[in-house]
């Protein structure tokens, strides 16, 4: 399946590949990836909590224009952090946890593909699964439902 990207989308994740920042794609990108497109508002990147890797993370946000005081490494050493730039259906949400996994056991599991002729990482159909169980959203359920 090819799967075409917003110009601020690829953008974004050009500037992640190119600060070798370690991330992957989740929500209804994954969710289409692996087999069940729908639509969506936003794309989805969450990033590894390490000291090293959120400040590569942070200069390839900066270097996307999206530049604010607050913005700063600490900030996704922080638990639950989101950084959301912005408005739907073009909107980038980074965040550094989520419900069920952890980054380092999805690591493994993660699936290396392009979007848009881009090399992206995609988060694994399994630990999708959990994430999306954990999460318990009534649109994480139907996700659910509709994945191989």
């Amino acid at each position: 399946m090819v799967i075409e990207l917003p110009p601020d989308f690829k953008e974004f994740l050009r500037l992640l590949n190119c600060h070798s920042a370690d991330y992957l794609v989740i929500g209804g990108f994954a969710v289409g990836f692996h087999g069940y497109p729908r639509s969506t508002s936003d794309i989805d990147i969450w990033i590894s909590k390490t000291p090293e890797n959120v400040i590569r993370v942070v200069a390839a946000i900066r270097e996307f224009g999206f530049d604010t005081p607050n913005l700063t490494p600490e900030l996704f050493l922080q638990q639950r952090k989101i950084v959301r730039m912005g408005h739907p259906p073009v909107r980038i949400e980074v965040m550094n946890e989520i419900d069920g996994v952890t980054f380092d056991d999805c690591r493994s599991g993660r699936v290396l593909t392009e979007f848009d002729g881009l090399p992206v990482h995609v988060i694994g159909l399994a630990d999708l699964r959990l994430n999306k169980t954990a999460s318990g959203r009534p649109k994480d359920l139907d996700d659910l439902q509709q994945l191989p």
